[in-house]
């Protein structure tokens, strides 16, 4: 049985019926995320080369994976109900009690070992930061977006393994509704480095994030430090992780914290960087912008990393119907959505590389250019993020 397109974008692409997606063989390569606890646990307990074992994984094989997998151009039914999504949802309500004792029992083991030497520790930790980035946050994302209490309070706890609660309210208050303009801090402006995104992403950010949650009080007459203000919660369970840190493994396992929340919190940022590089949505004048499309989003259908990602590179739709649970997700054709020419694992690397990058995506952004919007001539305002803001809501 098929269904029409809810949407008129969904089209000419082949339709998932509601029963094939609801099969548990279907959800099973979605749990390949599990794969990395062992890894890091065999390089802890190990050292060496063994540490190389979960970024291979999480990069490395799930980049040959995609190559031989190919593309997954397939649709699932929008309509299935939420009941045939429960072994998808599960990893995600499972993951953050596995990682938190992950990350908790490598600080305390990192501490006691004396066969690890420092540039060991700092090796397992950017592994751990690969994880709590890679899988954590993304999985933060998919839970932030859920209406139950359990499901974002469980994105808020992930968040906190990694000291970035504040990419909740930036991202469901201020990214969603500025995407594509000059509001919007982690959209990536053409011909910007990584390198000089991340230092901007990170100053804004925060501010950006504050911002939006105070203004949100103000409409409803409550003052910023009203108790309702989600930052108190943010920095409550920071201070908390930081504390059992502590108490687990001294100043040195703070240390090793703080090196895999960088690392965690780069991975998200070249993920940001990735999404929305070079596109903008049209200034229409007096501070208005067209509507989000899936036209503002980079689009990626390699199939083995959307397994580990649950679907994230399907950001073109995520940003298009924003509730929509990562099962469900659409992939879009090359006329209705840009493509990346690789998933996720493989454009960060390229990301690092800023020449490399420009080589692979500067074309793309020029022929998206004039697919979509072959009327505007100068972009110069665009690529600087000058065009005029629009108003805050």
């Amino acid at each position: 049985m098929t269904r029409a397109p809810d949407t008129p974008f969904e089209k000419a692409l082949p339709m998932i019926p509601a029963q094939q997606v609801a099969k548990l063989q279907n959800a099973l390569p979605f749990w390949m995320s599990l794969g990395l606890v062992p890894l890091a646990l065999i390089g802890a307990w190990q050292g060496g080369l063994a540490l190389l074992l979960l970024p291979i994984y999480a990069i490395g094989l799930t980049t040959l994976l995609d190559a031989l997998t190919g593309l997954n151009k397939a649709n699932p039914d929008t309509d299935t109900p939420e009941a045939g999504l429960f072994w998808y949802r599960l990893i995600t309500l499972i993951w953050f009690p596995i990682q938190f004792a992950t990350q908790l029992y490598l600080i305390w083991y990192a501490t006691q070992a004396g066969h690890l030497v420092l540039w060991e520790k700092l090796l397992l930790f950017y592994g751990v930061g690969v994880m709590a980035g890679g899988i954590g946050i993304v999985y933060a994302h998919e839970l932030m977006h859920q209406r139950t209490d359990l499901e974002r309070w469980l994105g808020d706890l992930l968040l906190a393994t990694v000291l970035y609660n504040h990419f909740r309210s930036e991202h469901l208050l201020v990214h969603h509704i500025h995407v594509g303009t000059p509001r919007d801090p982690v959209t990536a402006r053409y011909n910007e480095p990584f390198h000089r995104f991340f230092v901007r992403v990170l100053r804004q950010c925060p501010v950006s994030a504050f911002r939006a949650e105070k203004a949100m009080l103000a409409r409803k007459g409550r003052p910023w430090h009203d108790r309702g203000n989600p930052f108190w919660r943010y920095w409550a369970l920071q201070a908390a992780m930081v504390l059992l840190v502590l108490i687990l493994g001294g100043l040195e396992g703070l240390g090793l914290f703080l090196v895999q929340a960088f690392f965690a919190i780069s991975l998200l940022e070249l993920t940001n960087y990735i999404e929305h590089y070079g596109l903008t949505r049209k200034h229409l004048g007096g501070g208005k912008y067209e509507h989000v499309q899936p036209r503002h989003s980079w689009n990626a259908s390699h199939r083995a990393s959307n397994w580990l990602l649950i679907n994230l590179q399907r950001h073109s739709d995520h940003h298009y119907k924003p509730s929509r649970r990562f099962p469900l997700l659409q992939t879009y054709s090359e006329a209705e959505a840009p493509q990346l020419p690789y998933g996720y694992p493989a454009m960060t690397a390229i990301a690092l590389i800023p020449r490399l990058w420009r080589k692979h995506m500067n074309p793309r952004v020029q022929r998206w250019r004039q697919m979509f919007y072959p009327e505007i001539t100068d972009w110069r305002a665009y690529d600087k993020g000058k065009t005029p803001m629009p108003k805050a809501r």
